[in-house]
């Protein structure tokens, strides 16, 4: 079963201007999430749609992090990049409060394996909810980037690896192997919940070297992973993103997403091009200067070129 399938409904979106500039405006956006879900707050997914007045605009979709905060880069970069004539969408992830119940509130980040799975569907699948209302509109719909920052990154990397219609993506903060993550988290903070005893980390880590093996020998389709999460991975599809446009963003001193975890899925990805920054995983932003110039740069050259329409 293909966990991230579903039936596209890109006509339901709904736009409210909030913000107009001379080249630009800005809108709220809702639209529904194309698959049930455990409770309402996450049947419904909102944004911010930064649009040019040029019609023929390549689109960027940027993905924050756990939590809120990530959400204001996302923002300032969208602003930056809709000045230089690309549209640029802002989501707000299952795991922003405003799409949390009060009991996930009250649990965050404590998820059960089922409740991460669904936050990791839902995500990915409204990623791809807006590339298909992108490609229904004027939006250039043969110029899609991504732009992850942390969880985000996991989804975009996901996302890019399942959806040949994603042209290229930035990677910030963002590694592979989610098992190492986790277990990095724990040594970083034991009350945010993730981990696993040590014992049963070395085994899971086996048996994840043991599903990625068959996956290359089989292909995705033909495995049935023994853990949900393992679909959840972005070290799952990285054989889907080699030497495509893809550009790493890392902080040296991460204390959230080890260097090694970085290191898995960028040499998978086929060893893209990559920035290290001398910052830990929040503090990378004191580099926002030059992320913003980084980035803008990348997707100018990644994006801003033709090539035929590809399926989903």
């Amino acid at each position: 079963m293909d966990i991230f399938d579903y039936q596209s409904n890109h006509h339901s979106f709904e736009f409210k201007l909030i913000k107009s500039g001379r080249q630009w405006r800005q809108h709220h956006v809702s639209f529904p999430t194309a698959l049930p879900t455990s409770y309402p707050e996450l049947g419904t997914a909102y944004g911010e749609y930064y649009e040019p007045v040029r019609k023929d605009a390549p689109l960027v979709i940027l993905l924050h992090g756990m939590g809120n905060h990530s959400v204001i880069p996302c923002r300032a970069l969208a602003a930056a990049l809709v000045r230089q004539g690309i549209a640029a969408f802002v989501p707000y992830l299952p795991v922003h409060t405003r799409r949390m119940n009060a009991d996930m509130k009250q649990r965050y980040p404590k998820f059960t394996d089922a409740e991460w799975l669904e936050l990791y569907r839902v995500s990915v699948i409204n990623i791809r909810q807006i590339i298909d209302w992108a490609q229904a509109r004027a939006v250039n719909k043969q110029r899609i980037g991504l732009l992850g920052i942390s969880y985000g990154g996991f989804i975009s990397a996901i996302t890019m690896g399942i959806d040949r219609r994603v042209d290229s993506s930035v990677l910030i903060v963002t590694g592979g192997n989610s098992l190492k993550i986790s277990q990095a988290s724990l040594k970083w903070g034991a009350h945010r919940g993730y981990g696993l005893p040590e014992d049963e980390y070395r085994q899971a880590i086996a048996s994840y070297e043991e599903f990625l093996g068959e996956v290359a020998r089989q292909g995705l389709e033909n495995v049935t992973p023994p853990r949900n999460s393992f679909l959840t991975d972005p070290l799952t599809y990285s054989s889907r993103l080699k030497y495509r446009p893809l550009y790493f963003i890392n902080a040296r001193w991460d204390e959230a997403v080890p260097r090694e975890a970085t290191l898995d899925l960028w040499q998978a990805a086929g060893k893209p091009e990559i920035t290290w920054l001398p910052a830990a995983h929040a503090s990378i932003w004191l580099y926002y200067p030059l992320i913003r110039r980084r980035v803008g740069r990348f997707f100018r050259q990644s994006l801003h070129h033709d090539r035929a329409p590809t399926e989903k």
